[in-house]
């Protein structure tokens, strides 16, 4: 009986993490005339709703691999309907730890989600 009770506080002890999140209104690709495309009140399709992420992995918080930046998360969920930007974005980054006093593993992703959108 006293290993159920337990089990949560065994638990919270070897698992921590956080999550944090922000809005933005709209994130293009890297194009060299974002500027221009905007003020002249470029037309565009709505593709739907898309999701991407990107993480990075740590080993023993010294052997990392992987990319958790905000422009691959962006990248992936941009891929998967062709488009050229996202309104009404919503971004959060994640940070975890098995066994966190030790730093045994650990990774922190970052997810962005919002609409799609092609120029055209």
């Amino acid at each position: 009986m006293f290993l159920f009770r337990a089990l949560p506080l065994i638990l919270i002890i070897l698992i921590a993490g956080c999550t944090s999140v922000g809005n933005l209104g709209i994130v293009t690709r890297p194009f060299s005339d974002n500027g221009e495309r905007l003020k002249k009140g470029v037309q565009f399709e709505e593709l739907g709703q898309v999701e991407g992420s990107a993480c990075r992995h740590f080993i023993i918080a010294v052997i990392p691999f992987g990319n958790s930046s905000f422009s691959k998360a962006v990248e992936n969920a941009l891929a998967e309907r062709g488009g050229d930007a996202l309104i009404n974005v919503t971004v959060s980054s994640s940070l975890y730890g098995f066994i966190p006093i030790y730093n045994v593993y650990g990774f922190t992703c970052t997810t962005v989600q919002g609409v799609a959108v092609k120029f055209k």
